[in-house]
């Protein structure tokens, strides 16, 4: 399968091979108007297999999402054909509006306009904290 590179836009790559659908979701990448290709379960001597998201347009990203659903995933910045920037991602110590509390008794539950929030509290086990009821929250 061959699919065009981008010549101004956005390349997201070294995604885990199945995550990649999360992050068009969370990014909310079907809202924008530009062409945008999700190419799955690519072979790659690093990872065995690995997703592609390549976006045909300079955009803002949330780096936070990026982070939080796969920290090696790397942002590359095309423009006139060229890599103008290639950032890797890390694991966020804060999270804003990603992922919702689960607990019904959190603040969070009552009041609609509260945002969700939790903090970084074991990187190795990749375990975060509601900073209103303390709940714990794993990454998948």
């Amino acid at each position: 399968m061959n699919i065009d590179g981008v010549n101004n836009g956005i390349v997201l790559d070294h995604i885990s091979a199945g995550k990649s659908m999360k992050i068009y979701e969370l990014l909310g990448l079907d809202k924008i108007d530009s062409c945008v290709a999700v190419i799955k379960n690519v072979s790659s001597e690093k990872y065995g297999k690995k997703d592609i998201i390549k976006i045909d347009e300079l955009i803002e990203l949330d780096y936070d999402i990026l982070g939080y659903v796969d920290s090696n995933i790397t942002v590359n910045r095309v423009k006139n054909g060229k890599l103008e920037k290639k950032e890797h991602m890390a694991l966020p110590e804060k999270l804003k509006n990603v992922v919702k509390c689960i607990n019904p008794r959190c603040i969070t539950s009552v009041e609609q306009g509260l945002d969700h929030e939790f903090r970084l509290v074991d990187k190795e086990n990749k375990i975060y904290r509601c900073v209103f009821c303390d709940a714990e929250h794993r990454v998948k």
